[in-house]
């Protein structure tokens, strides 16, 4: 790699590096208000609900086609977010 391609590809490494630090406060915020909803739930077989699953992925493939984004990244990233959310439910569950 070129000296100028190596500068260019640090540049850009720093900028992930930010959004990655957004991404990073967004999850935060995300988990406070999943642990709100999760006590809210009395049963732990309410965590799982195909439908609402169904409904979020839905809407954000049809946000990143308006946004022009590719559809199997924003699946991909949507799907492993909500089933990591249900795992941290499932850990975090305390029967009432």
């Amino acid at each position: 790699m070129s000296p100028i391609n190596k500068k260019k590809l640090n540049k850009l490494r720093n900028k992930l590096d930010i959004i990655d630090n957004h991404l990073l406060k967004l999850i935060k915020k995300r988990s406070i208000v999943v642990s709100e909803v999760l006590k809210l739930k009395k049963y732990k077989k309410e965590i799982i609900d195909k439908k609402r699953i169904n409904e979020i992925l839905k809407k954000i493939k049809k946000k990143s086609i308006k946004q022009r984004i590719d559809t199997k990244i924003t699946k991909r990233i949507w799907s492993n977010m909500i089933w990591s959310f249900i795992d941290f439910e499932n850990r975090n569950f305390k029967k009432k």
